[in-house]
């Protein structure tokens, strides 16, 4: 494997499960090259489109590409945390002018990119295979190569094609499993006493046996969860202040002669990825008088309003925003809100 020891990277990104990996791969190597010459690094990640795109078109796959990049974006900020100095970030879509079908096809648009942008580097994810269907990589990287930019795959763990349903737990997974089945047997007992401390103790160790390798299938990282879990303790008082301010109109709004609702299901995209941000985002909706979520596709939320002022505050995204803040941290916030989104989409229509 070639020595990653440039501070300009391109990362070309597409959907696999070891996307995140990779991108925290690319911006912790970046953070070292710039602490080790002194001067900012450049990651630069980009979506090939396969098809071409003509001006002002606007297609599923330039949506997904988008979408991706916005994603990307949120993990490197994270990653990057307070070293906002040392590393820079840019996203693009390229390939707009021309149908990608091979692997040379790809790599020329690679390397026209990142000659363009005086990029030395190309770090790809394991799993980058915007084909979706041949295996694309090894044949890429070689092109690239041929290209005269340096190809770095980032060692990360290859996705399994057919996950297993059950797989091989750590023990800070089985700790971590324990302390949260503990902690949760313990708030429902309501009591410290003895018995209630070692039956805990016993239906945790069971719960965490049994459920292992299952309810916790990604590799845990002590770092990230307990910032996490630090915002996520301002988010809880947060959302009762949105509850208690919801309850209020609702009230009025019963309360009222007139009776002033105007019942309305909503669609929207929201920036949020992955089962937990996305449960967490429905459930602050429903939990939210006012509003209810009826259905979730992946990102896509179909919610129903009863009044206008709580469409209003569905779509100014604070909700939207406090969730991407608690699992991205504060770089998520500068994200446009569903509203925001919406109007960029229709001006580029």
């Amino acid at each position: 494997m070639v020595s990653l020891t440039s501070s300009r990277l391109l990362v070309p990104v597409s959907e696999s499960g070891t996307l995140r990996s990779t991108v925290e791969f690319a911006v912790r190597r970046a953070i070292e090259r710039a602490e080790e010459t002194g001067s900012q690094a450049s990651v630069h990640f980009v979506y090939p489109l396969s098809e071409r795109v003509t001006a002002g078109s606007e297609t599923e796959e330039t949506q997904t590409g988008r979408s991706l990049l916005e994603r990307v974006s949120v993990w490197a900020e994270e990653d990057r945390g307070d070293d906002e100095e040392a590393v820079a970030f840019e996203t693009a879509t390229i390939g707009t002018r021309q149908y990608l079908f091979s692997p040379g096809d790809y790599a020329d648009v690679l390397v026209q990119y990142a000659r363009k942008n005086d990029l030395d580097t190309v770090v790809f994810d394991p799993g980058f295979n915007p084909l979706g269907t041949a295996p694309l990589l090894p044949p890429l990287e070689n092109e690239v190569r041929r290209g005269g930019i340096e190809v770095e795959e980032a060692p990360v763990g290859r996705e399994r094609r057919n996950p297993l349903l059950v797989q091989r737990g750590t023990i800070a997974q089985f700790l971590s499993l324990f302390v949260v089945s503990y902690g949760f047997y313990l708030l429902l007992a309501g009591s410290f006493a003895v018995f209630e401390l070692v039956t805990g103790a016993i239906t945790a160790a069971i719960v965490s046996v049994a459920l292992w390798g299952i309810s916790l299938t990604t590799p845990l990282e002590p770092v990230r969860t307990a910032k996490q879990a630090g915002r996520f303790a301002l988010y809880v008082p947060y959302l009762l202040w949105e509850i208690a301010k919801a309850n209020v109109t609702i009230a009025y709004v019963v309360l009222h002669p007139d009776l002033p609702i105007d019942p309305e299901v909503v669609e929207f995209d929201a920036a949020v990825w992955s089962a937990l941000p996305v449960t967490t985002l429905a459930n602050s909706i429903t939990l939210t008088p006012g509003t209810l979520t009826v259905d979730v596709s992946r990102q896509h939320f179909t919610v129903h309003t009863l009044t206008g002022d709580s469409r209003d505050d569905l779509f100014s995204g604070a909700l939207e925003r406090a969730v991407r803040f608690v699992f991205y941290g504060r770089a998520a916030a500068r994200i446009q809100t569903p509203l925001e989104r919406q109007r960029a989409e229709d001006e580029e229509q």
